[in-house]
């Protein structure tokens, strides 16, 4: 088993749906953050092979010389030449956020991940679960953040685990803080405590007041 190299960086205070941007910064930290493979020039079909492979990236983000972040992939692969440029995170991804006592408060995890770096366009792919500070799950099979309307989406099934219901439905779309959503074909809700099982209108707008009943 190859030795896991790890990487120590500094960042400020940031919430939980950012979390994704940390992995750009691994652009700027990649001699410390894992075993790296450049391509050359003269390579046949230059444009099929990545120009950089990096194997068993683990890396630490501190705010204030606390450890707050971790982000953890087997392989990266970086695509600059082709179109659109990309990089892939195809044996998977997880990030986590930790407190101020090193719990982990946040996460996220997809089997897949791609970043392309000019549309500034993140896609998670397969079994994606993501938890909230507010201890919220989401489970989708596809997930998308863009970077410049700062809107994460999916067209995909969704579903959100709260303490008292499971909520379910099609096509999703939420802020940044992953604390203002909207399931557009709603399914339904299901409530862990009791037998009652009810659906909610489509379009339906889903926040802190109307999910913390």
């Amino acid at each position: 088993m190859s030795e896991k190299h790890i990487c120590y960086l500094n960042k400020q205070t940031m919430s939980i749906a950012i979390i994704l941007k940390m992995i750009a910064m691994l652009m700027l930290f990649t001699s410390c953050g894992g075993k790296n493979k450049m391509v050359g020039e003269a390579v046949v079909e230059r444009d099929s092979l990545p120009s950089m492979e990096t194997l068993d990236v683990e890396t630490f983000v501190s705010d204030s010389g606390v450890i707050r972040y971790r982000i953890e992939a087997d392989e990266w692969l970086v695509f600059d030449r082709k179109r659109p440029s990309h990089w892939a995170f195809e044996k998977g991804l997880y990030l986590e956020q930790f407190d101020s006592i090193h719990q982990v408060e946040a996460s996220i995890k997809a089997d897949t991940a791609y970043y392309y770096d000019k549309q500034k366009l993140w896609k998670l792919i397969g079994n994606v679960d993501i938890q909230n500070r507010k201890g919220e799950k989401f489970n989708t099979q596809l997930l998308y953040w863009n970077q410049t309307t700062e809107k994460i989406y999916s067209d995909e099934f969704i579903r959100i685990e709260q303490p008292d219901r499971i909520i379910t439905g099609y096509g999703f779309d939420s802020n940044q803080q992953m604390t203002i959503y909207q399931i557009h074909n709603m399914e339904g809700v299901f409530y862990v405590d009791e037998t009652e099982t009810h659906t909610t209108p489509v379009n339906t707008t889903l926040n802190d007041s109307t999910l913390n009943e």
